[in-house]
Formats: C-alpha cells, structure tokens, sequence
C-alpha cells in the first residue's frame, strides 16, 4: 500500500544529543562524556547553583496559567537590564524584548521577527565553523546561509574572517558570538572587535548576538557583554541579542531565554514588540512559567542575585582550571603536537584538533564521547578524569595518524 510519506528521506539524528545517548548506554566505569554542553561539578555530576535553590525556596510555587505571549515581564525586564543596564537605549526605552524558548527561541524569533519587520533580509553569515544548530535553524526558515572562515591553527582567524565580511552582501544579517564563541573557543580581541562592528557599519550588516554564555565565559557578565555594548552604546548601532539561561543559571530543562532588539528609537520598539509578540503566537503562542519565574527571581532579589554572581565564578573557574590542568598533563607526557590553545581557548568548550579516527578510537577503547568535529565540554573534566582524558588523548594521537 501507497503511503503519502514515500517521497520523505530519512534525516540522521543531530550528531551530539546522539553522543549522549551512546554514552549513557555505555556501562564502563570510566567513561567520559565531554561531548554535551552541560555544566557539571568536580564529581561529575549535574549542578543546581545555589542562587537557583535560593529562588526556588523563595518562589514555592509557579502556577499553572497561562503567561502572556511576550512571557513574564519581570523576567523580560530584569534579562534586558542585565546585558544593557547604562546604555542609552535602555534609558530611553528603545528595546524590544520577547520571553524565548531558550537560546534556540530567541534566534528563531529573531530571524522570524526580521523577515517580518523588513522583507530585503535574505542572507545571514555565520562563522565556520559554529553552533550547529545554526545553519539548520535560519535555513529552515528560508534564510540562505553563508559560512565565513574563522578558525586556524588552533586561533580565531582574523584576517580569514575579515576577508570574507567585507566580501558579504550589503543589507545581511550576521550571527555574531558575544562571547565563548561555540565550538572553538576563540573570541576577538577587543581591537578586533571594533574592527569587525566598522565593517558591519558599513555595509549595513544587522548584528544578532548569540549570547549563551554572559557570565559564564569569564564569571562577569558586563564582561562577557563588551561587544554587545560597544555596538549599541558606543556605536548606536540597532541588534538583535538572544539570551539563553540554560548555562549561566543551569536551567537546561526549563527553556528560558530571550530575544531584544535594540532599535533607534520607542516607537520603532514598541512595533518591534508587536511583531516579536505576532510571531511568539503563530509558533508557541505562550512561553513556559516555571523557569521564568526561577531567572526572575534569581535577577530581581539582590541577596539572589548577589549569589548567582559568585555561582558564575565557580562556574568559570573550575572550567579555567580544568583547561590548564589537560594543558599541563599533555605537556607533561610530551604528547605530539602544540596544545596551547586549550589554555588559549576559552569558555566552555576546546577545539582539539583532532581527526575523527582518533575520536573513534577514544570511544572505543576509552569510553571517551565527544562531537564529531573534536570539539570537547571542558565542563565534562575533572579531578578524577582529566588526568585518564589526557593520557587517552596522548595514546590517540601517537598510534592513529
């Protein structure tokens, strides 16, 4: 019998939530997973920050109604205050803002809000390599997309990059990393990036900032947002930025994040809001309550906040110490090759280098699990592993070529 689907093609499952699966089917004692973007602890084990617990002690209960299309407002107002607080467009109120599902949501409703908002967007650049999630997302939504050279040698490939955004269609959209650029961990430099926002100006490029990782990277969040300040505040540029909680706050589950735009003055904001609110219902109608109501609580009460802030810095300081210490111990087993860049590297992932034969042979004969492209959750390393991660990896490069 004829089906309606015979025409359909398989799609192969996304590549690291099946890494995930294969490692949680292992039964190995040693395994490794440093292949999900999950924050753990020195044990391995996932972590419900502090500020989290505080803001689930103080919340009790979230309710089961129905938020408003836009998502919860004091959320939307805390999340945009935190990454725009002092710049004039928030003191003049020229931002737009949507609760999102996550950081995915936010880029979705980003690119969904612009199509709608000015139909000439036709092509968005991203770097090459990046979230994978990317290229999929914005083509599905009848983007065409363009991959810009970005990394080399273990290094952000300025030049490479530069080259190919001053080659770009005027009137594009590009996808720029606020920080812990994902996967290689290779950010600009802040030289580079006004270099960078002087082509964009230029040839009227619109800026979304992917911002997954605000405090995560460096454990201050008005660090981690310096790009993102210097284009709309120093430069008055308009920008997309989406926010996803799912790292800084641990709220993987929970799906809470959220997409502004910064626009030039209120009442463009105010019309940016009603498309972001058209298409937030046309796509999931409303966002989820609970998680909104945790971030919430978590930026609005300063004894909360106070906390999240020292969770930040446990966060990224245990992921800084885990560089250096696989840094350390590949040095020490002299293991081919210059590994500088893990230490150079930053947030929370490292881009090895390495070849897929020899992550194959990680996985099967250490039970060691990682992204197909070699990129590692430095997060996945500890006291207990890393020293075993290294010596695995020094056998890898020495016996497959």
């Amino acid at each position: 019998m004829s089906s309606v689907f015979s025409s359909a093609q398989y799609i192969p499952p996304d590549s690291i939530f099946e890494v995930t699966q294969r490692f949680l089917a292992d039964t190995d004692p040693n395994k490794v997973n440093v292949g999900a973007g999950t924050y753990r602890d020195e044990n391995a084990k996932p972590w419900i920050l502090p500020s989290v617990r505080m803001a689930k002690e103080l919340l009790s209960e979230s309710g089961h109604e129905y938020l408003p299309i836009s998502g919860l407002k004091t959320f939307r107002d805390t999340a945009v205050e935190l990454a725009l607080h002092g710049t004039r467009a928030f003191e003049e109120k020229r931002i737009a803002s949507c609760q999102s599902l996550s950081g995915t949501g936010a880029l979705l409703l980003a690119g969904l809000a612009l199509k709608k908002a000015n139909s000439s967007f036709k092509k968005v650049l991203i770097t090459e390599p990046t979230w994978s999630n990317h290229e999929l997302l914005f083509t599905s939504i009848g983007f065409q997309v363009e991959k810009l050279p970005y990394y080399k040698a273990g290094a952000f490939d300025f030049e490479s990059y530069m080259k190919g955004l001053k080659a770009a269609d005027n009137g594009s959209v590009a996808i720029l990393h606020s920080c812990a650029h994902n996967p290689t961990g290779c950010d600009p430099s802040q030289e580079q990036w006004k270099r960078i926002t002087a082509v964009i100006k230029e040839k009227s490029i619109f800026p979304i900032f992917d911002s997954a990782y605000l405090g995560f990277n460096s454990g201050s969040v008005d660090e981690d947002a310096w790009a993102i300040r210097y284009f709309v505040e120093d430069l008055g540029l308009e920008a997309s930025i989406c926010l996803s909680f799912a790292k800084s706050m641990g709220l993987y589950g929970e799906r809470i994040g959220l997409v502004a735009f910064v626009t030039n003055s209120p009442d463009m904001a105010k019309t940016m809001d009603s498309i972001l609110a058209n298409q937030q219902r046309a796509t999931v109608s409303t966002p989820p309550v609970h998680g909104a109501r945790i971030a919430a609580a978590v930026l609005d009460t300063p004894e909360i906040k106070k906390q999240w802030n020292k969770d930040l810095i446990t966060m990224s300081s245990r992921i800084r110490a885990m560089r250096q210490k696989l840094y350390e111990e590949l040095v020490r087993l002299k293991t081919p090759g210059d590994w500088s860049h893990i230490v150079n590297q930053s947030g929370m992932f490292g881009y090895t280098g390495i070849s897929p034969a020899q992550i194959k042979y990680l996985e099967d004969k250490y039970h060691i699990y990682m992204a197909d492209t070699s990129r590692i959750s430095i997060a996945g390393l500890n006291g207990s592993n890393v020293e075993y991660f290294a010596k695995s990896l020094d056998d890898a490069v020495r016996t497959i070529s």
